[in-house]
């Protein structure tokens, strides 16, 4: 537990192995019938495992912009009472996960300008490439006493570009500012009157449109549309702006579209509950189980999945092989952030917190365990030897996805290439390491074909360090971007 500069603590995670995260979710809505700021509370809550560090919703009401944020989840942050007092017609909400910019207060989101046509509320899902280029181009077309930051991230320059388009509004300020942007953003934000949201030419991270009986909804997944009543209208398209307010929804292309989704959304990110590109994400991930089962095959006694996020794979592996399906692993659902530093007792527990074997189930048989990914293979290892102990006989690891062997820069944070236990060690290798009888990875083939996308359509930069947008030459420039914003008086 850390103390921020006006008092108030920050949250802690019990120490352990952390898998891949996404950096944000994002919702917006518009609905001058609905309290706004509820239905972002649900929204958010809908996307609360696309970032845990943070959370923040701001509303208008026409005539100011208010924002109430904090670090911790969303049922954290946000009393009964806080938003009550975030009243109005509109309002757009963010949780946070970092991948540019430190965990702390100051970089929690919406983001917030004034300027002399309005104020600015921005919030982002994605990671920019380019963020010192950006800071440059910033720190020399705004004086700077209009460029100053407190943020260190690329949210936070991407709403001071905005904001420094002098004498627009809001909606021709982004058109010229978007162009500018290199790598992934999916954006909702918002001034006084009006609801914006655009995404990246390239659509690497997920963006849909919802429709409410009177008003609009935008969000990072459809599974957030469900939660708050808003029927699915279509995703924002690659490239494209949009704009809602009282005389409805209008579109501008501001890029030729370029597709390249990011293919660990299907593998891990999406909730099941969740569509992309007009396919279910449980249905894929079931999909994938079955293929692994056909190129992983294994003599065993049952199937269990490490859960959650194994459990649909090993029920298309169970189906497919004909492998009974059991739960094998109890989950503690309320491990995560805690005021309570763990002693070290508890730390050389480690993933006894999360995951407890079911003797009785396990005992004398051959396991077939399903998993989603193995990063630094730490996580598998400590879980294999746990089914041992629990007198599992043998037990055979299948992976629903390919080996992880290269870092993400659209807004993924694995551990760097160096920590990758796929970038140094072959699968035998990998399944030594980690104490297996067997181990199995998914096929890049096998994957892309249950996505049932196109393999040009997607990126893959993770499974194959093929990158489709330019990677930061300045891998530091995030932490940098006060300093090169300062540089000029």
């Amino acid at each position: 537990m850390t103390k921020r500069p006006d008092g108030k603590l920050t949250f802690e995670t019990f120490p352990g192995e952390k898998g891949p995260q996404d950096e944000c979710g994002v919702f917006g809505v518009w609905a001058p019938d609905e309290e706004v700021a509820k239905l972002t509370f649900y929204g958010l809550y809908a996307l609360q495992h696309r970032g845990q560090e943070s959370a923040g919703i701001a509303t208008s009401d026409g005539k100011r912009i208010v924002v109430y944020k904090d670090m911790g989840l969303v049922s954290q942050v946000f009393t009964e009472n806080d938003l009550a007092t975030l009243t109005g017609n509109l309002a757009i909400g963010h949780c946070r996960y970092s991948t540019t910019g430190s965990s702390t207060w100051a970089n929690a989101q919406p983001t917030l300008r004034s300027t002399d046509h309005g104020t600015l509320a921005l919030a982002h899902n994605g990671n920019l490439t380019n963020t010192g280029d950006l800071a440059e181009t910033l720190a020399k077309i705004a004086p700077k006493s209009d460029n100053s930051m407190n943020a260190t991230t690329d949210t936070e320059i991407m709403t001071a570009l905005i904001a420094a388009q002098k004498g627009k509004n809001f909606e021709s300020s982004a058109l010229e500012v978007l162009p500018l942007l290199k790598g992934a953003f999916s954006l909702v934000f918002m001034d006084e009157h009006t609801l914006y949201a655009a995404r990246d030419r390239n659509g690497v991270r997920p963006l849909v449109i919802g429709k409410l009986d009177h008003g609009w909804v935008v969000a990072s997944e459809s599974a957030a549309l469900d939660i708050v009543g808003a029927s699915f209208v279509r995703e924002v398209e690659c490239g494209e702006f949009i704009a809602i307010d009282e005389n409805g929804l209008r579109s501008t292309h501001w890029a030729t579209p370029e597709p390249k989704g990011c293919i660990f959304e299907y593998v891990y990110l999406a909730r099941p509950d969740t569509s992309i590109a007009g396919r279910n994400v449980h249905t894929t991930r079931v999909a994938l189980g079955a293929q692994l089962a056909k190129e992983h095959p294994v003599a065993a006694d049952l199937v269990i999945p490490v859960p959650e996020s194994g459990t649909p794979a090993a029920v298309g592996y169970a189906r497919e092989s004909g492998i009974p399906y059991g739960a094998g692993l109890v989950k503690n659902s309320y491990v995560g952030r805690t005021f309570i530093q763990p002693s070290q007792t508890i730390r050389q527990l480690g993933i006894r917190l999360k995951l407890n074997p079911l003797r009785d189930v396990i005992e004398g048989k051959r396991i077939v365990v399903v998993d989603d990914s193995i990063v630094r293979g730490n996580t598998q290892r400590a879980l294999i030897r746990m089914l041992r102990e629990a007198g599992a006989l043998e037990i055979h690891v299948r992976i629903s996805s390919p080996p992880v062997k290269w870092p993400c820069y659209y807004g993924i944070d694995f551990a760097s290439r160096a920590e990758l236990i796929a970038a140094g060690l072959e699968v035998e290798e990998i399944r030594r390491s980690i104490g297996a009888d067997s181990l199995g990875y998914v096929s890049m083939e096998g994957l892309v074909e249950a996505t049932t996308i196109a393999e040009s359509k997607l990126c893959t930069a993770c499974f194959t360090g093929e990158y489709p947008i330019d990677i930061p030459t300045d891998l530091s420039a995030g932490k940098n971007l006060l300093e090169i914003v300062n540089r000029y008086e």
